[in-house]
């Protein structure tokens, strides 16, 4: 039996439809901590936990069933419950399999001064460095939890969940003259869309659009952001305040011409995979793990410390489509997939 234990989040779902269509349901178990946001549907493979669930009942079910598994594959490391459990637990740590997704990683650069916080990185930190395997498809952030952390624990490279994979979309045709550029991924501060707008303002007074995707993250932050782009580029910039369907947003990348990420660390890579396959130009930092994983598949990107508001030739667009396409395909994810729940 392989156990997964995961927040609800919007990837969950599509991945236990995968899970339960190309692999045998009987084998896996699926613990979900619920999330109004994102719902999880309950069926015979999935236990949903009620957001009101106290520590005790988490612990309990994770008991239960962690010391049942033949594996456990963590999907994110973020549930503090958990992370005690595995602490006060070590040998279930041989047979789990962490699905890094970044931020649960990138706490290391975030630890506050508080006796509290600097306790629990101790315990995370135990944890980590004998977690058995560890999942992900940017290499640089299992190279980092090397570093950071002292994980011994094998590698395996996986696209792990279908909103990763390359998609053939029909998009309609840039309309236009105008250079249309996405600012971001969300309303999270981890954006920067302060540096990513300092950038940009060089370009205020040519034809220019900006897209700010704002639906989710503080709302503090969110008003701060729409003020200052309000202020700077005024009509030509269209905050996205409400939360869309997929083919909705997938509309507005058609129209993107030049996609901005300015993250400090691997973030908004389903929005970067998308972008890419459809042809557009993506900017991001040179020194995050993303960066690497991109240029080790021949995908061209572009530093966000020299940014420019051109576009890229049409080569360019069709190359990095067709390594995209090549690198995120389905198939590599269910090979990917078997080799891990096989091994």
């Amino acid at each position: 039996m392989i156990v997964h234990c995961s927040t609800a989040e919007k990837f969950i779902e599509p991945f236990i439809d995968v899970i339960n269509s190309a692999f045998d349901s009987n084998k896996h178990f699926f613990i979900v901590r619920e999330y109004d946001k994102f719902p999880t549907k309950k069926r015979e493979n999935v236990l949903v936990l009620d957001k009101n669930a106290g520590k005790l009942k988490k612990i309990s079910v994770y008991l239960r069933y962690l010391n049942e598994a033949d594996k456990i594959i963590l999907h994110g490391i973020f549930d503090t419950s958990l992370v005690w459990l595995l602490f006060f637990q070590p040998w279930l740590l041989r047979k789990c399999y962490w699905v890094m997704w970044g931020g649960d990683l990138y706490c290391f650069q975030n630890k506050r001064a508080i006796f509290r916080a600097k306790l629990f990185e101790k315990v995370r930190a135990f944890v980590i460095k004998r977690m058995g395997h560890f999942v992900t498809y940017v290499r640089g952030d299992y190279e980092l939890a090397q570093n950071w952390y002292g994980a011994k624990g094998q590698y395996h490279e996986c696209i792990m969940y279908p909103s990763n994979l390359y998609k053939e979309y029909a998009v309609q045709p840039k309309e236009g003259g105008s250079v249309s550029i996405l600012a971001g991924n969300s309303a999270d501060p981890s954006n920067n869309h302060s540096e990513i707008f300092e950038k940009l303002a060089a370009y205020k007074d040519e034809n220019i659009i900006i897209y700010c995707p704002l639906s989710y993250g503080p709302e503090q932050y969110v008003g701060q952001v729409v003020q200052k782009g309000k202020e700077l580029f005024g009509e030509k910039f269209i905050p996205l305040l409400d939360f869309m369907p997929f083919d909705k947003y997938l509309e507005i990348l058609g129209q993107i011409d030049i996609a901005v990420f300015a993250h400090r660390r691997q973030q908004a890579m389903g929005n970067a995979i998308t972008l890419l396959g459809l042809g557009k130009k993506v900017s991001m930092r040179s020194d995050v793990t993303s960066w690497q994983l991109f240029k080790d598949i021949g995908v061209k990107v572009f530093d966000f410390e020299s940014l420019e508001a051109s576009l890229i030739s049409d080569s360019i667009k069709i190359d990095n489509s067709y390594k995209i396409k090549e690198f995120f395909s389905e198939e590599k994810l269910k090979k990917q997939l078997r080799n891990i729940f096989d091994s």
